[in-house]
């Protein structure tokens, strides 16, 4: 019988997070699925072969790196400097994928340090992150957190070495092509104008008075709802554009 192939090696490193997309990925429901065909070198949660430390003394090489977290040269990381470690780590993978809005764009974080954090390899809109020089090798998954599934999808694809068409922001297409306002069912009161006035309620659109960004954001929050069942704007809640380089809005509602 042909020998199974061998698991994708896959590191997981945390720049300046809040977990949150951590704790997004173990909501996925085909999480034990896939971890049948992956083994993490290095999981801040999941069950792993390295600590923190060993990691950090050891190196190691890997198929994918998952990078969750804005980036600061000087943040440390079990006494490295991001810069050297994910410069290292970096150098050694065949794919990175940014986790996140904050590893992509900067994110939250950014707003406290807009001078020294961003994201991996853009700053907002600019190409201009420490791993500028291996734009070829990042995946973006932007999102605050990213949906779980989404993750899962880019594993699978490089598991089986499909080719994942990218946009401008190396966001995966199949993924973001589209708008949080393709798929809404508030649609057809968007049409007519028709605003709800205020959040948690079941009819009206989430637009006109209370600043919906559906329109505006690329991703499928409509089309894979969280947890097989919602969004944001299903629960009567706007949208808040988190998977776009502009987010946070000084103004989020508006």
């Amino acid at each position: 019988m042909p020998s199974k192939p061998a698991k994708l090696q896959i590191i997981w490193l945390q720049g300046i997070t809040c977990n949150g997309n951590t704790h997004s990925f173990l909501n996925d429901s085909a999480l034990g699925t896939l971890l049948q065909d992956v083994q993490f070198l290095h999981h801040p949660i999941l069950p792993s072969a390295l600590t923190l430390r060993e990691l950090v003394s050891k190196l190691p090489k890997s198929d994918i790196l998952i990078v969750e977290g804005a980036y600061e040269a000087g943040f440390e990381r079990a006494g490295m400097r991001m810069d050297k470690l994910l410069s290292a780590l970096a150098s050694k993978t065949k794919h990175i994928i940014s986790m996140g809005s904050c590893a992509s764009f900067g994110g939250i974080f950014k707003e406290s340090s807009p001078d020294t954090i961003s994201g991996i390899l853009f700053d907002k809109t600019k190409a201009s992150g420490p791993l500028r020089g291996m734009r070829e090798k990042v995946i973006t998954l932007s999102g605050c957190p990213a949906h779980p599934e989404w993750l899962s999808f880019v594993i699978n694809m490089i598991r089986c070495g499909k080719t994942i068409k990218l946009d401008e922001y190396r966001r995966p297409k199949e993924l973001y092509a589209f708008t949080v306002h393709n798929g809404c069912l508030r649609n057809e009161y968007f049409e007519w104008k028709v605003d709800s006035g205020h959040f948690g309620t079941k009819e009206g659109c989430l637009f006109y008075v209370q600043g919906c960004q559906g329109p505006f954001t690329h991703g499928s929050c409509n089309k894979i709802l969280w947890n097989g069942v919602s969004s944001k704007t299903r629960a009567g809640t706007p949208c808040l554009g988190c998977t776009e380089p502009t987010f946070p809005k000084t103004e989020l509602f508006s």
